[in-house]
């Protein structure tokens, strides 16, 4: 039985398309990272009594204690309310991270990329 063999340039062709195809989904990866790291991320805990603003970098950009939440006898509520906002607020950046990037990558999910 012979074996089938095909022409350099078809299989050079079709390898040059994969790298356009992949070096397409990079610059557009990189483009969506830096629209993320350009917008602002809130998250607001104890009924807006704090309120956590973050980039896209992740770089807290603002925190807001409203006067209510400092009750010098339950010092661990605040602490409770500071730890529960910062945690969303990185969530948010992480979650509308991973939806651009699945948008980008038709939900394939690829180990380390974001």
């Amino acid at each position: 039985m012979a074996k089938q063999r095909f022409p350099m340039g078809a299989m050079g062709g079709n390898a040059n398309n994969m790298i356009r195809q992949a070096q397409k989904m990079q610059q557009e990866m990189l483009k969506a990272q830096e629209e993320i790291e350009q917008c602002e991320f809130e998250a607001t805990a104890g009924g807006g009594a704090v309120t956590a603003k973050m980039n896209g970098k992740k770089e807290l950009t603002d925190i807001s204690i409203k006067p209510e939440a400092c009750d010098p006898d339950d010092i661990e509520m605040l602490q409770d309310l500071i730890l529960t906002v910062v945690n969303d607020v990185i969530k948010k950046v992480d979650e509308a991270n991973s939806a651009k990037m699945s948008k980008l990558t038709g939900g394939l999910n690829i180990p380390g990329l974001f």
